[in-house]
């Protein structure tokens, strides 16, 4: 439920009303106070829970609210608050001298408001903003500088205190019944309401900030942590948000996982890091390589360390790692102040009177030049390693973040001793009012019932209903299988022998088979290759093995796929693989790991072949006629496009990614991909033109030329588009541009499909628990609600059209459900109606006998580590909904992940380890983008046939143009 800018503003009028009850007169201040929102259009209050139809939103107005499903009732991690009733004071708070880092600036506030004329104190936010409930007394203008002493970690104690100049500039006064009447739902939601919801988020985090390590709107505790190796270690923390819902104001708290930097000795967690036990391996002397000694300066830059001085009883000081020195102490020469000069190991033993053990190795260096021999540093405990996640250490943040719902549930009500809002000075001085005795809250929720989906000739029992959100495929055949006529198999595994090779071949046919594709060629063509001739010795390995398959057939064809067996961390040869498959040949390529696939059982094979089936053009399953009604309308043909876009890792400069993919069929079942590079970090998609033209063309070819419909009923009438990755700050310039594109494409192509545009979002932290966990008709076996409970009341926007869905089944952990917000909507669908078509969408995904947990064109597992994902992960995470850790990404983000798949393997580096780009090389990265194979334009070849032969087999369409 984003809490949204508008334009409209305006004085406020009367009492709150509405779900509060009575209401009180407005309330007096300045002239200058800002912040009373919109003019009240509605009459009182909305008890129903709509709002006016005068009030203007950024999105779709609520209507209504869904009737669909078994009505139930569920937990979730919130808690009423109250919106308190003074004003409050805004105030600019800047260190003039330079920026400082938020502890400090935190700490010279503290200190400010020691002072008489600050009590009570104000909240701040660590960077500028300081709210009062009072107002300061400048003695007439609107800004005041202020001295203020505070001696540093590092200030000798002879010296006195140093001096920070503070300036304070009132900025605005803030009235939370603006705020208050947005939750009642007569008013629009302005930018001085996000201010006063802003200010009171800082509010209740400034008691926890001022005690724990934090990071947004988390911070972490030390009851809780484990070390994960390679300098790391994780800690549990607490996320908490004020929220805005219907009529009433909610603290929303979850639970959250930080990734810190292991406190102790620097020596003894550098060799954690490079995986060695000896200190001299820290000597470049002694053969540190580059690459490593490039890793540890990475992981230490901008830590802090406690320093123990070179003079004996001088207490310890605390200064910043900016770099790595490459010579040890003993060789890295200094002058002194007598004009004599000396080195680093000869200054410590002078002073110290004791030599250091280990010289010659590497030393950290501050900003100013200052070198620290490892030995007499520590790192300061409770410091966040703002960094991405190294791969080593995804797994077990996974791991440590999963927890069942009851134990999330506890866990979150035992951080109520550590959130302390009863004990917070701060809370109770801007009159913010917590019940924290009804948390968890009771909302209203309904299950929805899940589709019948339909399975092929040759299936004992072609109609499957899944039952918490699962189903499986015994007796069953792929709705539309194809055939693998002709195939190679190329070996890049040493250890696997020629026997285990051909029993993989037996399997892989016997498990084809199973589900209906019918291989013709039992003997393929079996190429062996060790992978360690480089990225071109893999495309040459690749390319004989088709060459074989066409001389081996004497059809002038070649393979309709390329089997590829790879060892244990072959990511090179993956992505080698991939490149030559889609951009270079355009044949499909179907990659198993040799430590799975050797002696693995019909099942997996049987997953495999969901994939492999989906990329050869066939189609695995669909939805019966009553289930997929509102899509497949004769008369109003239906198109579904979903869209997102990757960002590069923090610090790094490298582009993003974007990425549409949209159905042609006339169930929406079979997408296309269109995927291109753009500026580092634009949210909004730059060549949607583009892609959405070529994805729309391809509509109306398929439906003329494969279903064979009529020309009237070729062009749709309807477009839904679902948007993935866009912050909610972020709705409003997203819609207002996208929208246009699709708009102005329609247009150009002499079509007027009526056009509903979603966002849907997972990073959101509402959780959803059933009250009794162990009840059948409640909870599925991991403790989770159902697949198909949906929240549209209780937590929702107070104004806009949104619902939370939880699609999917639960595995480990808490699952997470999807936010939908409608920001456009010309097809005026009704709750239910858009509710429906998105659970059905979770359906349908072609590589999973499982929900997703959000509709087939976005869906994504964002926490699986995975070869296809070019970006790590951010440094702090809730994990999504918990089927993420088994179910592979589709379609619109997994399209984004295998974006580096499309620059040439031998040239530009976007793995992990890759540092920042200049932003000046950024185009030369958007230039080496190379586009996909134009007979994979067709196709779901991200889940062809190859062009080996001296024709082209055409083994689905082309559109125009390809």
């Amino acid at each position: 439920m984003p809490p949204r800018s508008t334009q409209q503003s305006g004085p406020a009028r009367g009492g709150r009303g509405g779900s509060r009850g009575g209401g009180r007169p407005p309330r007096a201040g300045p002239p200058q106070i800002v912040g009373r929102g919109a003019q009240m259009t509605g009459g009182g209050g909305q008890p129903s829970g709509l709002p006016s139809a005068l009030v203007k939103t950024v999105g779709v107005q609520r209507k209504g609210f869904g009737t669909l499903g078994r009505k139930i009732q569920v937990f979730t991690n919130a808690c009423e608050a109250m919106v308190p009733e003074g004003l409050i004071y805004h105030y600019d708070a800047i260190v003039t001298e330079k920026t400082m880092p938020p502890r400090v600036a935190h700490q010279l506030i503290k200190q400010l408001q020691v002072q008489p004329e600050f009590h009570p104190p104000g909240a701040y936010d660590g960077k500028k903003n300081l709210y009062m409930t009072h107002l300061i007394d400048f003695g007439g203008p609107d800004s005041r500088d202020y001295n203020v002493a505070m001696n540093g970690n590092s200030q000798p104690r002879d010296r006195p205190p140093r001096i920070f100049k503070i300036r304070l500039t009132k900025v605005a006064v803030l009235n939370p019944e603006g705020l208050q009447r947005f939750i009642d739902g007569q008013q629009s939601f302005s930018e001085a309401d996000q201010a006063t919801l802003g200010a009171l988020n800082i509010v209740i985090r400034m008691l926890p900030m001022q005690t724990h390590p934090y990071n947004s709107r988390s911070f972490f505790t030390d009851t809780e942590i484990k070390n994960v190796g390679h300098g790391f270690q994780l800690r549990r923390g607490y996320f908490q948000s004020l929220r805005p819902a219907i009529g009433r104001l909610l603290l929303n708290i979850d639970l959250s996982t930080g990734m810190f930097y292991k406190d102790g000795s620097v020596i003894d967690i550098a060799l954690e890091v490079v995986g060695n036990r000896d200190p001299n391996a820290l000597s470049m002397e002694r053969g540190l390589p580059n690459s490593v000694f490039r890793d540890l300066e990475r992981y230490l830059k901008n830590v802090r360390v406690s320093v123990r001085p070179a003079a004996a009883g001088s207490p310890p000081h605390i200064v910043t790692i900016s770099s790595l020195t490459r010579e040890g102490a003993s060789r890295i020469i200094f002058p002194q102040r007598d004009g004599t000069s000396t080195n680093v190991a000869a200054y410590f033993r002078q002073l110290s009177g004791r030599p250091l053990q280990y010289p010659n190795i590497i030393c950290a260096k501050t900003a100013k030049g200052a070198v620290l021999p490892f030995e007499r540093c520590t790192i300061v405990p409770g410091q966040l390693a703002r960094m991405q996640i190294p791969p080593e250490v995804t797994r077990e943040m996974v791991e440590f973040s999963t927890k069942r719902p009851e134990d999330r549930l506890q866990s979150i009500r035992n951080g109520f001793r550590v959130l302390a809002y009863g004990q917070s000075e701060y809370v109770r001085s801007f009159g913010l009012s917590i019940n924290e005795q009804t948390f968890p809250m009771t909302i209203e929720a309904r299950q929805l019932p899940p589709p019948q989906l339909l399975y092929g000739q040759g299936s004992k029992d072609k109609v499957s209903k899944p039952r918490d959100g699962a189903w499986n495929m015994i007796d069953k055949k792929l709705y539309k299988p194809e055939s693998i006529n002709r195939w190679a198999m190329v070996v890049f595994d040493t250890r696997t022998r020629q026997d285990t090779a051909l029993s993989v071949v037996r399997s892989f046919i016997d498990g084809c088979l199973s589900v209906g594709i019918n291989v013709v060629e039992r003997d393929p063509v079996i190429e062996y290759a060790s992978g360690q001739g480089g990225i071109q010795q893999v495309a040459t390995v690749l390319k004989a093995a088709g060459m074989k398959c066409v001389k081996k057939n004497n059809v002038g064809k070649g393979p309709d796929m390329l089997l590829i067996i790879l060892p244990d961390g072959g990511n090179d040869i993956y992505r080698a693989v991939k490149h030559f498959g889609d951009v270079t040949q355009g044949v499909v390529t179907q990659c198993l790991k040799a430590s799975k696939c050797n002696r693995a059982k019909l099942q997996y094979w049987a997953n495999v072949c969901l994939k492999l089936n989906a990329k050869l053009g066939g189609i695995n399953v669909v939805p019966d006629a009553a289930a997929s009604a509102h899509l497949s309308d004769l008369q109003n043909p239906t198109i579904i496009m979903g869209a997102d876009v990757m960002h590069p890792a923090p610090g790094s400069d490298a582009p993003s990614f974007s990425a549409v993919v949209g159905s042609v069929d006339s169930l929406g079942v079979k997408y296309i991909p269109r995927t291109h590079a753009q500026t580092s970090r634009l949210e909004i998609i730059a060549d949607l033109h583009t892609m959405v033209k070529d994805i729309l063309a391809s509509f109306t070819s398929y439906q003329l030329n494969v279903e064979k419909k009529l020309p009237q009923f070729c062009k749709p009438k309807r477009l839904l588009f679902f948007r993935d990755g866009v912050s909610e700050g972020q709705f409003g310039q997203v819609m207002e541009q996208e929208v246009a594109v699709l708009k102005k494409v329609c247009q150009e192509l002499g079509i007027a499909p009526k056009i509903t545009f979603i966002i849907v979002g997972k990073r959101h932290h509402y959780r959803f628990f059933p009250r009794d966990p162990n009840a059948r008709g409640e909870a599925d076996k991991s403790g989770n609600c159902l697949a198909g409970t949906v929240v549209d009341t209780g937590i929702a926007h107070p104004l806009e059209f949104d619902f939370y869905l939880q699609s999917h089944g639960g595995l480990l952990g808490t699952s997470r459900s999807a936010h939908y917000s409608v920001l456009y909507d010309d097809n005026n669908f009704s709750p239910d109606a858009l509710q429906s078509v998105a659970y059905l969408l979770c359906y349908i995904y072609a590589r999973s006998t499982r929900s997703v947990s959000i509709p087939a064109p976005v869906y994504c597992t964002s926490f699986s580590p995975s070869l296809l994902n070019p970006y790590p992960f951010p440094n702090t995470f809730t994990p999504l909904a918990t089927h993420t850790h088994t179910h592979p990404p589709p379609d619109a983000d997994i399209v984004c992940s295998r974006a580096k798949i499309h620059y040439d393997p031998s040239g530009v580096d976007l793995s992990d380890a890759a540092s920042t780009v200049a932003t000046e090389n950024l185009q030369s990265f958007i230039d080496g983008f190379k586009p996909l194979h134009g007979l994979h334009k067709t196709k779901m070849y991200f889940m062809v046939s190859g062009l080996f032969g001296l024709r082209i087999n055409f083994y689905f369409y082309l559109p125009s143009g390809t």
